[in-house]
């Protein structure tokens, strides 16, 4: 066995190790299943590019542009589709078109979104979600993606949980804490039972508070945002996540 295989090999083992302190033992046909994508598709659940949801994984948007990222993608193209948007009623959807090259044709995909069919969280938003999800589903055709993006799918009946979750449920917090470091540590402690990326939470807090940098936000606005953040994790993560996710890196904004 070649060093490069057996580095492979050691980075598969440690992704299936977080996976399962995440949402505990899979199934035979589950864990076969992430080793596929793994090898395929260099997926890492610990960059959050994976979700496994009702027994099943879908990619995220995160992990998409990751992988547009590595493939070097040449460029995406988004545009609204007028004729079968309906803003008056929340109603959008959009085309996007992705160029893996300067010589490719295009991979377009579509994606639409209004208030029946995303989670009552995200009311007000759909423009926003109708656009990520035909930015994904571009993005899964040119890269042959066979598994659905988390944020094609509508909301989930209650919230996700995962394995940690099920010992620790998450503790609220007070509406106003005398202590800055309580509402930092409470904060770093949704972002890991949660499991969600800190560089969009802190992309998220900031427009949520209204400020160009988390540190000109009042104590009040941080402790309204970590309390939100927390009801919305604990009642529709996935909507949460769809939320998060429309925030793009700034080291992806090039793919």
């Amino acid at each position: 066995m070649t060093t490069r295989r057996i580095c492979r090999k050691k980075e598969a083992e440690h992704e299936f190790a977080q996976a399962e302190k995440l949402w505990g033992p899979f199934t035979e046909i589950s864990r076969m299943s992430l080793e596929l994508l793994i090898a395929k598709h260099q997926f890492s659940v610990l960059c959050g590019d994976l979700l496994y949801l009702d027994k099943r994984w879908y990619v995220t948007h995160a992990g998409l542009l990751n992988i547009a990222k590595r493939r070097r993608c040449s460029g995406i193209r988004v545009r609204p589709v007028r004729e079968f948007s309906d803003p008056n009623n929340g109603r959008y959807a959009f085309q996007a078109t992705v160029f893996k090259s300067r010589m490719c044709k295009g991979f377009t995909g579509y994606g639409d979104a209004d208030p029946l069919n995303v989670s009552s969280v995200v009311h007000g938003a759909e423009m926003r979600v109708a656009e990520t999800r035909a930015v994904n589903r571009a993005l899964r055709k040119a890269y042959g993606i066979g598994i659905c993006s988390v944020e094609e799918i509508g909301s989930f009946v209650g919230p996700v949980k995962t394995n940690r979750d099920s010992q620790n449920e998450t503790r609220k917090l007070p509406p106003h804490s005398g202590n800055g470091t309580r509402v930092r540590d409470h904060l770093c402690q949704l972002i890991r039972q949660h499991q969600l990326d800190p560089v969009l939470v802190k992309a998220y807090a900031v427009d949520f508070c209204g400020t160009k940098t988390l540190r000109e936000a009042t104590r009040e606005q941080v402790e309204n945002f970590v309390a939100h953040l927390a009801d919305w994790a604990e009642k529709d993560r996935n909507a949460l996540l769809c939320q998060l996710n429309s925030y793009v890196r700034p080291q992806e904004g090039a793919a």
